[in-house]
């Protein structure tokens, strides 16, 4: 994709929600754990899950920020922002960022798959 002021900003934005969601995270898992499905449990620790998602968080904001191969990584952020949202519905005091958000990362897709 050819570098335009407004992809950078978005993906720069995008990277960094994930990076500090992950980086906190993982510092913080007691707090964060609650945005986690309860039925996950029944498979393994909380904690254990946090872990993953977090480790994918940090992989997707360094995707982001490196800009190569937009379309996927926009992609699947949308995806992730998206799932987010949904599983945390009952929250939606909360989670009603991560819509907009979702909605960011799916505008970066849109010109990432057009500039491809």
């Amino acid at each position: 994709m050819e570098s335009n002021g407004s992809a950078t900003i978005l993906r720069w934005g995008l990277a960094f929600v994930f990076f500090y969601a992950a980086i906190a995270a993982l510092l913080d898992p007691g707090e964060w754990g609650a945005f986690l499905p309860p039925s996950l449990s029944a498979v393994a620790p909380l904690s254990f899950f946090l872990t993953v998602f977090s480790v994918y968080e940090l992989i997707l904001a360094v995707w982001l920020f490196w800009g190569k191969h937009l379309w996927w990584s926009s992609l699947l952020a949308t995806i992730t922002l998206a799932g987010v949202a949904v599983a945390n519905y009952q929250a939606m005091d909360i989670a009603f960022r991560d819509i907009g958000l979702a909605f960011a990362a799916l505008a970066l897709f849109q010109a990432a798959r057009h500039n491809s």
